[in-house]
Formats: C-alpha cells, structure tokens, sequence
C-alpha cells in the first residue's frame, strides 16, 4: 500500500485499524491525519465537512456512550486507479461493523436510557495518503431507537424540536446539498458484484421473482431496525415494503464492488439511491407526496445452493436510516408538531 505507514498490511487491517484507534483507543486527535482536511461525510442524517467537524461529532458521540466498541465484521474493498497519486495508491472500502454501547450520558438521542445497544453500521470511504477523503455511511439509527424504547416516528419528532425546531433543525441529507469531492469512482467490473447489481436492478423493476431465484432458501438476512430474519419471503417483504412506498422514485446503483478472497465467500458491496415521492402504501405507511432520499448500502454473501445449482445470496446486510427518511416526511407535511 503505497503512500500508508508500513504497518498497515491491507486495506481491511488499515480500516479496521484506523476505526479502533480512533473509537476505542481514544486516539480521536489522530482524525487530523486519518481524515484529511477538506473531507466530506454523507449520512443519511447529514452531510458533515472538515475533519474539525468529523472531530466534534466524534467527541459527541463517545461523551453520550462511553463504552462503545465497533468491531468489523467486514471490508469490501477495490483500488482506486484514477484516484491514486505518484506518492501513493487510492482504494474504495464499504466497511461493516457492529457497535455496542451502553447509552449512559446525554446527548443527541435524549436523556441517559441506560439500554444497552447493538447495531450495524456501513461505511464507504475513499483512501489515499493513509487517509481518508471522502465517506459515504449509513447507521441502523432505528435499531437505536428502538432498543432505547422509543417510536421510531415520535422520536423523529421529538428531535426536530431539539434541533431547534423546522426552521432551524439539522436537514437530512439530499442531491440538493450533495457537495463534489474528490473521489468519481463506481466500483470495479468483479462478475459478483454486476450479479447483485443485476438483482437489485430486477428487484427495483418490480421482478421480484428474482428472490426465488437469486436468495438461498436458508438466506439469513439483516434489515433496518435491527431485524434479523431467514428466507425468502422476508427478502420479498422488506424489498417490496420499501419500492411500495416509493413506487415512481429514481433508483440509481451509486458504487459497485465484487470480491472473492481467501477464507470468505464471494460477497459484493452496492451503495444505492432512491430519490422521489412517497406516493405508495408501504414501509412508511400512509402516501404522504413528500420528496424523498434514501441511500442505501448493501452487502451480500452467495453461496451455492441456488435452486438451479448455480450461485445464490445466503447472507444479506442492507442498511437505510429510517429516521432520516422520517425526518424528511415530517419536515414536508408539516406533521412535526
């Protein structure tokens, strides 16, 4: 890894590395060289710039759950070729994790509930210079939510309010205040990845009899709220509850990578939007008009037990922000009162 401390010996021990050293380590001082000035973080909730800012952000979160741990469960990575320098190469990582946290102090998500959370979280970064430039994350914010004890949709109002209210209030991340950074990349060519692209594609066109033929029966699949569940028809559920509830809204494949690695199984990271009205019956109950984005990232494991012999998904990990797609139905329909 051309460019990175030597200690480094691959993109996943970098990232993995760099995540503990900042979170558990208590190095957070380090995100002035891990994340390099000028940066741009989009979260569903935000978009967030400058590593001063990453920093109180960061600071924030650890002063309201001080014990929280956040290890990887894995990193989908691919090189970077138009993004690399002469002093240093450039690679593109979708990194899962699963945090735990006991939420002990105030902060953003309300007086201390003493719960004890656990949620995933995927994040897309751009690296080069042993750094990284540009990040794309999306955290389970309503499996939070949910294990503190609250409504996913009065919590949503309630933080309005504290945020200042709608006027005032931190405004969800959209195309209309997206800010160009550095890195254009989409991906790389892997047949894994144009395979789960093409599944998403299909699912998002309303051929859903791609599940029966795409998902391993025993498929174990990780949705928004924390849920875990099995099967296929959970698959058609969830895709389904969502398209519904945006049934006119653009969908865009944003970022592809496929791998195949010693010891895993072949997988595939998909970075994906819907931009539009929430006009259907679905996820987010009644049709409300408002314009809404959702980004989505998913994960894939396959195996090789799809009906016709070949390559179906076992295990799926898709992430949305509930909350932030809430936030912006609220901030529309003027229902935040």
């Amino acid at each position: 890894m051309k460019g990175f401390d030597a200690k480094w010996r691959d993109v996943p021990h970098f990232i993995n590395g760099v995540t503990q050293k900042i979170w558990e380590d208590r190095h957070i001082g380090s995100l002035r060289h891990h994340y390099a000035p000028g940066l741009i973080v989009r979260s569903p909730a935000s978009v967030v710039m400058d590593n001063t800012n990453v920093i109180a952000a960061t600071m924030a979160t650890l002063a309201e759950f001080p014990d929280r741990e956040l290890p990887g469960e894995d990193v989908i990575w691919c090189e970077d070729p138009a993004g690399a320098t002469e002093g240093s190469d450039a690679f593109l990582s979708s990194h899962r994790l699963i945090s735990w946290a006991r939420h002990t102090r105030p902060g953003m998500y309300g007086a201390p509930t003493g719960k004890r959370l656990a949620y995933r979280i995927i994040a897309d970064c751009a690296i080069r210079d042993d750094a990284i430039h540009d990040e794309w994350l999306v955290r389970d914010q309503s499996a939070i939510v949910r294990q503190m004890g609250f409504d996913v949709v009065d919590w949503t109002r309630d933080l309005i309010a504290r945020e200042g209210g709608p006027d005032h209030c931190v405004r969800p991340f959209t195309p209309e205040n997206d800010v160009a950074g550095s890195y254009t990349g989409r991906g790389n060519d892997n047949e894994w990845g144009q395979r789960h692209a093409e599944i998403l594609n299909r699912i998002m066109a309303a051929d859903m009899e791609v599940i029966a033929s795409n998902y391993d029966r025993a498929c174990n699949l990780h949705y928004p709220g924390g849920e875990t569940v099995y099967g296929r028809a959970e698959a058609d559920q969830f895709w389904m509850g969502l398209r519904a509830a945006f049934p006119h809204a653009e969908f865009r494949i944003e970022h592809v990578i496929g791998r195949d690695d010693p010891l895993l199984p072949p997988r595939s990271a998909i970075r994906w939007t819907l931009w539009g009205k929430h006009s259907g019956w679905g996820r987010f109950g009644t049709p409300t008009g408002a314009q809404v984005y959702v980004m989505g990232i998913s994960h894939v494991e396959f195996g090789p037990y799809g009906d016709d012999g070949g390559p179906a998904i076992r295990n799926e990990f898709t992430l949305i922000d509930e909350t932030a797609i809430w936030k912006q139905i609220l901030l529309q329909t003027g229902a935040h009162d």
